[in-house]
């Protein structure tokens, strides 16, 4: 596993975290057993950053990462989001409301203070007011929170936070072989301010992967299900923004240009990890085997230029005009 600086305060992450989602909710039913050994065998494997969010399912994805911490000796990097719960969005961000689920996640988390705190994709207008970051600023002062950040959108978003919150310590964005807009718009400006940049999304919500095909059916709890053309949720979160079949027909496309003897999913994380402004990348994983083979990315061999060429012209002849929702 290889480490990087992460944010202002020169700390040291795995370059490959891991997503907490699927341990909450809307990616079918993770058990608990099955949970703590994906979180155990990510350790194992010299990933210190995991991220979750307080509506990963009501809380649970927080409560089993607290509850396997309790467990642990080694040093882990716990980056949580707060903005999304029924009581705040879209219109309910009080100092008061954010302050209690602050301290709600303290409670599951189990923890006397949060590493970082990220607002999760909360409306553009809540953040440009800056109130809601004053609020976050007493919370650390207090010692409740050692670093905040913010989950966004849309590139705009990210370069408004960038631009207009001096101690943003981090920013969470949508990036993979499918979504390469940051490269152009983002990642200059994050390294010159050193604010952190988290990779969300990184194989579109498995199309990545290779192993879809317009067949594949997914469970009603699963939000490739239910928001495949955003009808929950903001739909870049689900197959990056592209409607279902054409991204099984674009990956399919990509299938031929992966070098042996890497797969898919081995190609678009380690695409992720070559680009210096990215501090950590977060894949998912519902099992074991995801969990080791993603971990194992950190230690491959860059891609070479001519394959990063070619992924970026098929981006944008092929892919970028299908991108839907905010981008």
């Amino acid at each position: 596993m290889k480490y990087r600086t992460f944010g202002r305060d020169n700390i040291q992450i795995s370059d490959v975290g891991l997503g907490c989602w699927q341990l909450g909710a809307d990616w079918g039913n993770v058990e608990i057993e099955t949970a703590h050994a994906i979180l155990q065998t990510s350790v194992d494997h010299g990933v210190t950053f995991f991220d979750t969010a307080d509506v990963y399912g009501n809380g649970r994805s927080e409560e089993i990462i607290g509850e396997f911490l309790k467990k642990q000796t080694d040093s882990i990097f716990v980056a949580t989001k707060v903005g999304r719960s029924g009581n705040l969005f879209p219109d309910g961000y009080t100092e008061a409301s954010v302050r209690s689920c602050i301290e709600a996640s303290l409670k599951r988390l189990q923890v006397e203070t949060l590493d970082l705190v990220q607002l999760h994709c909360i409306p553009t207008q809540v953040m440009e007011t800056g109130e809601i970051f004053e609020w976050l600023r007493k919370l650390k002062q207090e010692g409740k929170i050692q670093r905040f950040g913010a989950s966004v959108e849309s590139m705009s978003e990210g370069l408004m936070c960038i631009d207009q919150v001096e101690d943003l310590y981090s920013l969470q964005i949508i990036f993979n072989i499918f979504r390469q807009k940051p490269t152009e718009a983002l990642f200059h400006k994050a390294k010159e301010k050193k604010v952190g940049i988290i990779v969300r999304v990184p194989l579109a919500s498995g199309l990545l992967t290779g192993k879809f095909t317009k067949q594949t059916t997914f469970s009603e709890d699963d939000h490739r299900n239910y928001n495949k053309d955003g009808q929950v949720f903001n739909v870049g979160e689900t197959f990056a923004g592209l409607p279902y079949d054409l991204g099984v027909e674009l990956a399919s496309e990509l299938d031929a240009w992966v070098p042996s003897p890497l797969s898919m999913v081995q190609m678009a994380l380690r695409w992720i990890l070559d680009f210096d402004a990215v501090s950590v990348v977060i894949p998912g994983a519902s099992k074991i085997q995801q969990a080791q083979s993603n971990a194992a990315v950190s230690d491959l061999a860059p891609l070479d230029d001519t394959l990063h060429q070619k992924l970026n012209t098929f981006y944008h002849e092929k892919v970028k005009p299908h991108i839907r929702g905010p981008y």
